[in-house]
């Protein structure tokens, strides 16, 4: 699979705050399949969709 990345977001954002869950949701609810993933590498949580192979995205 491969995915494009909307939106990074720090791991250590204060107890209780998940602006990566959220950033996802709002997305969603304008129709875009978003999904958040934990990158270990950055520690950081990425809000992605799917790449699709004629999409005409950059």
């Amino acid at each position: 699979m491969s995915a494009k990345v909307l939106e990074r977001f720090p791991a250590g954002s204060p107890r209780g705050s998940w602006p990566a869950e959220e950033y996802a949701a709002a997305r969603r609810a304008e129709g875009e399949p978003a999904t958040v993933v934990m990158d270990l590498k950055s520690d950081a949580f990425l809000v992605v969709v799917e790449a699709r192979e004629n999409d005409g995205r950059a």
